[in-house]
């Protein structure tokens, strides 16, 4: 009897062991590809368990990882840099990774966004409003939907959009789930949200959710945001309204 017992014991310590062993840890540097320097405040994310990390003054950085898994590398004015998890990289450390400095050809632009004649009553009326009207459904938490116009058309789409069950949304939403959850993970870590509130390139979105930036849009326009919205708003404003709609839709298919 006490030798099951020991047994039993020693069956649960081996599991609790091999379960910490699955917690791996990528140690690397970032350079730069033209100088060889390290770079510091350089963004790494692991797009399959959505964590992420910055290199430091030295540029290093470590991050949580396993074989196979994909490390996006990304900095203002740099290419952005994808490259899969080895084991050598895990078991040796010390990983170089160069990121390369995107090439601007700067051209004189004269803007006139707005023809303002100095009085504050002409200036007011030549000043483009929004036209994007939002509508709230009742019962359900978020803000509303943004109708793209003020035509009287606006809100039966949004509701078409979100009750027809063969809609382009529902095909999205229905075939992409699993992407779909990530959602969730992205907007708990402070540090990813920081980062996309600072991007406009939809580059890590697109990479994290596994979409083609043509879906990305799609999925904005038949969640009736406006062109103006999906140009203008920064990527962490677009991840707070696909989540949002996403969340809405999945109470609609309960």
């Amino acid at each position: 009897m006490i030798k099951q017992v020991c047994l039993f014991l020693l069956g649960i310590c081996g599991s609790w062991v091999m379960g910490q062993e699955q917690v791996q840890y990528l140690n690397g540097v970032v350079e730069n590809e033209s100088t060889g320097f390290p770079m510091e405040s350089v963004h790494v994310l692991n797009l399959n368990k959505v964590i992420g990390a910055t290199t430091d003054a030295k540029g290093n950085f470590e991050i949580e990882a396993q074989v196979n898994d994909t490390l996006y590398f990304s900095y203002l004015g740099y290419k952005s840099l994808k490259v899969a998890v080895t084991q050598d990289m895990i078991k040796f450390g010390n990983s170089k990774f160069q990121i390369t400095q995107l090439a601007f050809a700067l051209e004189e632009i004269i803007l006139r966004p707005y023809q303002l004649t100095g009085y504050l009553d002409i200036d007011v009326k030549n000043v483009p409003i929004n036209s994007a009207g939002r509508y709230r459904i009742p019962g359900l938490s978020s803000a509303g939907y943004e109708g793209g116009d003020r035509n009287p058309n606006a809100i039966s789409k949004t509701f078409a959009a979100l009750f027809n069950p063969i809609d382009f949304l529902h095909n999205l939403f229905g075939n992409k789930g699993i992407q779909m959850q990530k959602l969730k993970k992205m907007r708990e870590d402070d540090g990813l949200k920081n980062l996309l509130a600072s991007k406009f390139d939809r580059e890590i979105i697109t990479q994290l959710l596994n979409l083609d930036r043509v879906d990305l849009d799609e999925i904005l326009r038949n969640c009736n945001y406006s062109d103006a919205f999906i140009k203008e708003s920064n990527d962490l404003q677009i991840m707070e309204a696909i989540s949002g709609c996403y969340q809405e839709y999945r109470v609609l298919q309960l």
